[in-house]
């Protein structure tokens, strides 16, 4: 079974049915005033991306709002005003009702159910984590809150999004990273895997180097994976590095980070006199070797 399908069907039975037919079939779809709804407090998500909102409301403009946003009664403001502020908090549809806002709609269809804070915590993360595109970042800070604000296990948050504890508690390693590096994961230029491999790493300066190194270079997960370790092929090239020093030409490092750019992993270039050096590339696997031979060939490597 898949995993979108396990927690599909987990959000609907904490929702109920929220299809906008199932709705009007039941009674349930309400018009609310897109002013009377304020966003959902654990929103796990930080960033919305402008061009993807853009899209969605081009779409909603074109075919209309197929699924009703789901809210709650605010606590202590159900009788509120319109006029005087929120009346509502998002439970699930956080990017539509962001949408419908560019349109300049003044209604918007919901359904109104009643959660705890514990419950809106899990379904937001539950819709975010259906979308499969939520930074490995904030699904931590979302399993961290559930945990500290709610005193839950960590098998307790896996049960409760449809994940394996194993797979939840290596994502809530990623917050022992550096600030820095954090950002790197949150922006996408580092990916998870690179993250955690650098979770080896105790010297801050040190990670918070090797994550720069490996955005600048494009090194793999693997080709970091090494040097992490520091193989013998890696300490060579670190040893060869001092050994030029300041003494480097300019000419002979954008050689370097050209060959670098092109190879995706680690070279370096020795000059000596009368126009003679040494190219040293790092490989890491037989795999790599192999990538690296079809580059420089020109073609799969038959050897």
């Amino acid at each position: 079974m898949s995993e979108t399908r396990r927690l599909g069907r987990g959000l609907e039975a904490l929702l109920g049915p929220i299809s906008r037919e199932q709705a009007e079939a039941q009674g349930a779809l309400k018009e609310l005033a897109v002013s009377t709804i304020g966003p959902n407090p654990f929103q796990p998500r930080r960033d919305f991306d402008p061009d993807e909102l853009k899209e969605l409301a081009d779409s909603i403009k074109a075919s209309g709002l197929l699924q009703p946003v789901v809210v709650r009664s605010r606590p202590g403001r159900s009788d509120a005003p319109d006029a005087g502020g929120a009346r509502y908090e998002l439970i699930a549809g956080e990017r539509r009702w962001r949408a419908v806002q560019t349109l300049g709609w003044q209604k918007i269809p919901a359904v109104l159910r009643e959660v705890d804070d514990r419950s809106l915590l899990t379904l937001a993360l539950i819709e975010n984590l259906q979308r499969a595109d939520l930074s490995p970042i904030d699904e931590a800070h979302g399993f961290d809150r559930l945990i500290r604000e709610f005193d839950l296990a960590q098998s307790e948050v896996a049960h409760a999004v449809g994940k394996d504890r194993a797979t939840v508690a290596n994502t809530l390693r990623l917050l022992k990273l550096p600030t820095a590096v954090q950002a790197m994961v949150q922006e996408r230029t580092l990916t998870e895997g690179h993250a955690r491999a650098l979770l080896g790493i105790t010297d801050e300066r040190q990670l918070t180097g090797l994550a720069r190194a490996t955005v600048e270079h494009g090194w793999s997960v693997r080709e970091l994976e090494s040097r992490v370790r520091g193989d013998p092929a890696s300490r060579r090239l670190k040893s060869a590095a001092k050994r030029q020093g300041h003494t480097q030409n300019p000419e002979v490092r954008r050689l370097e980070d050209a060959l670098r750019d092109h190879l995706k992993t680690d070279v370096r270039v020795t000059a000596r006199r009368r126009g003679r050096g040494l190219v040293t590339i790092a490989y890491y696997s037989n795999d790599d070797l192999t990538r690296l031979l079809e580059l420089i060939l020109g073609e799969p490597f038959r050897g």
